[in-house]
């Protein structure tokens, strides 16, 4: 089955060093460095338009607002692991929630207008679904009913405060381990091992299987028919990045679905575009105002492998390594925007920010779909981070250098815990230079 057309659903618009979604960062000082790149205070008010801690009985005085294009300030609020929220399993739903909120309060505070909130980090979910168990970061053991409903909470603030509230999924990913045994019992990679395969210290979904590719779907959907979300968000991972001297072991389900196809890279990749444009076409089937944005790593192909690819040497490539072929969903008008992860400095060797900024708005040129940047706001500061990014004013480059690339329509910035920490004011400075005031989010 090949994929949908784009007529036929679509409105209007290396290793350790590479794999950077799931990175860590030491924490710093909340409000430590809060001046400008001229070393001017910068101040925590909104300018025009709501307070911080604005409720749905409050709501925020939009008309208010400037007049201006609107512009995506985003934030990704990463659940697995703990990595961003709750800061630890376990916590009373009371606290939970403050957590939660402080973090909306912040992005208001940064002058941010959208959070990206992931909801289904290792196939459970932050929502009582009835597809997957809750999820484990919640209350420490799988399948706990954690006492309130994280999402719908998170819709609700988000858009009180005037935030969008996009929900970020993670499609195949089962577990952070490998023991089927330690899934909560009724798990559906339990009740359907034949689904599951072992790669790298980690569970994943087979994404060849079609059950699999309906499975997840529905269960991502689910949050779509249930919430007032603003955007489906998927990350970088599809296929596993690559495990030196493992083999992912779905020939079993390529001698069974993967006739047809000259080898099984053009197999796997029809399988990812498959779920891709299926997804997007059930997606505006539920609701049509809802947007689909993807978040890939962000090299596609380095010119080296492919004329079309960028200026680039990394040891991943999206398209021979994840098989998502990212520009074709951007070219086919299957997502409705694009949130590269550059995450590299202007002028490293081998992966330039300011050769992979054009390369990308390239891409979407005369497309429709929207460019905004993912931003590594977790590097910097940190000491084991090249030089670069101990200038706080590096990320603020950054945007200035954007300026120059009119399709580009925002950043989003990696990670919550570091838009509060902002260790050596790169936040802040970016704020300072770049957000004079609050803007809306674009929409659909």
């Amino acid at each position: 089955m090949r994929p949908i057309g784009r007529r036929g659903f679509v409105t209007g618009a290396t290793a350790a060093a590479l794999t950077v979604t799931g990175a860590t960062a030491a924490g710093g000082t909340p409000g430590a460095g809060r001046v400008t790149s001229g070393g001017a205070p910068v101040p925590s008010g909104l300018g025009e338009g709501a307070a911080p801690g604005a409720r749905a009985a409050d709501p925020p005085d939009v008309r208010r607002w400037p007049f201006r294009a609107p512009e995506f300030r985003g934030v990704w609020m990463a659940t697995v692991a703990n990595r961003d929220w709750p800061s630890r399993t376990g916590l009373p739903a009371a606290e939970q929630r403050a957590e939660l909120l402080a973090h909306l309060d912040r992005a208001v505070e940064r002058r941010l207008n959208t959070v990206v909130l992931q909801v289904r980090p290792t196939a459970d979910a932050l929502w009582p679904s009835p597809y997957e168990p809750w999820a484990q970061c919640l209350t420490g053991t799988q399948g706990r009913d954690p006492g309130w409903d994280p999402l719908g909470t998170a819709v609700e603030e988000a858009h009180a405060r005037g935030l969008q509230l996009h929900a970020w999924f993670n499609p195949y990913r089962v577990a952070n381990h490998t023991d089927p045994g330690r899934l909560v019992p009724g798990h559906p990679a339990r009740l359907h091992p034949e689904w599951v395969l072992p790669y790298g210290g980690k569970l994943y979904y087979d994404p060849g299987q079609p059950e699999v590719r309906r499975f997840v779907q529905d269960a991502m959907l689910d949050a779509v028919r249930r919430y007032d979300i603003d955007a489906v968000h998927w990350d970088d991972y599809f296929y596993p990045y690559p495990v030196a001297g493992q083999t992912f072991g779905d020939d079993e389900t390529y001698a069974r679905y993967g006739g047809g196809f000259r080898d099984k890279a053009s197999w796997r990749r029809n399988n990812i575009d498959l779920l891709v444009s299926e997804t997007a076409a059930r997606i505006k089937g539920i609701k049509k105002d809802v947007a689909f944005g993807i978040s890939p790593f962000g090299v596609w192909r380095n010119a080296a492998t492919d004329p079309a690819g960028s200026d680039t040497s990394t040891g991943v490539q999206t398209y021979d390594d994840l098989y998502a072929d990212t520009r074709k969903w951007i070219r086919e008008g299957w997502i409705d925007h694009v949130v590269p992860q550059l995450y590299w400095h202007i002028g490293q060797s081998g992966a330039d920010y300011a050769k992979l900024l054009p390369w990308w708005a390239g891409v979407v040129r005369g497309t429709g779909v929207g460019l905004y940047i993912g931003e590594a706001l977790y590097k910097a500061g940190d000491p084991a981070q090249a030089r670069a990014w101990q200038d706080r004013t590096e990320l603020s480059r950054h945007l200035t250098l954007a300026d120059g690339h009119p399709e580009v329509g925002g950043h989003c910035f990696f990670a919550a815990r570091e838009v509060t920490a902002d260790r050596i004011g790169a936040m802040a400075t970016v704020v300072a230079d770049h957000y004079p005031t609050r803007v809306r989010a674009p929409r659909r």
